[in-house]
């Protein structure tokens, strides 16, 4: 029949040798653009870490200027809810700053 010459044994088409050498070679060239661009993907990552701890420490300045303007006036006076939430929000912030900081320094 017609198609028999085609199809090889159990239904599976054979590949042909120049296909499979160049796939061979892609794999080559892919490991060598991947060696080349690990470096960089790594300086990448540290450079993230340490711009987004910029952030958050800017965000931490913010929300400590806001809590010190709503601070209590006295050491035993009510405390306002915009302070209270501004103390949470600058510590929060600080701690993902320096954890930023410090997780870029690890790498």
């Amino acid at each position: 029949m017609a198609g028999q010459r085609l199809a090889a044994p159990g239904g599976a088409r054979p590949v042909h040798p120049p296909l499979r050498t160049a796939g061979r070679a892609a794999g080559r060239v892919t490991r060598g653009v991947g060696f080349f661009l690990r470096p960089f993907g790594r300086v990448g990552g540290i450079v993230w870490l340490e711009v987004t701890g910029v952030f958050f420490g800017l965000f931490a300045l913010v929300f400590a200027a806001a809590a010190y303007r709503t601070r209590p006036a006295g050491l035993h006076g009510p405390y306002d809810h915009k302070f209270l939430a501004s103390a949470v929000l600058t510590a929060l912030f600080a701690y993902l700053g320096a954890s930023s900081f410090l997780r870029a320094g690890r790498k």
